[in-house]
């Protein structure tokens, strides 16, 4: 008879190896909107990682909600940053009448 952990341990890996395959096989023109809906992921388990910490269930479990809250906290920001420094590439480095009016200029 297989105890409560088990069949949590077989969605965790199983989840695993198809997140990788899923991610290993995205072309890189999708990583922007990917990143984008991994952030957003993150958000909900910030709060719920939050909803935890909050709920006084013990000191066990809201020392390791607020763990959650600042490792999802600090996934969140970072994948924002990423997310703001790929979209920057994308971005021309001048505008288009300021390069028209400097080719005008010349």
């Amino acid at each position: 008879m297989p105890t409560a952990i088990e069949p949590g341990l077989y969605v965790l890996v199983l989840g695993s190896v198809v997140g990788l395959e899923v991610i290993r096989r995205v072309p890189a023109l999708l990583h922007t909107p990917l990143m984008a809906l991994t952030n957003a992921i993150a958000g909900i388990s910030l709060v719920g990682s939050l909803l935890l910490a909050g709920s006084h269930r013990g000191p066990l479990i809201t020392t390791l909600g607020t763990v959650a809250v600042a490792a999802s906290s600090i996934n969140v920001v970072g994948g924002f940053l990423i997310t703001n420094r790929m979209l920057r590439m994308f971005r021309p480095s001048k505008p288009a009448h300021a390069a028209r009016k400097a080719k005008a200029d010349a």
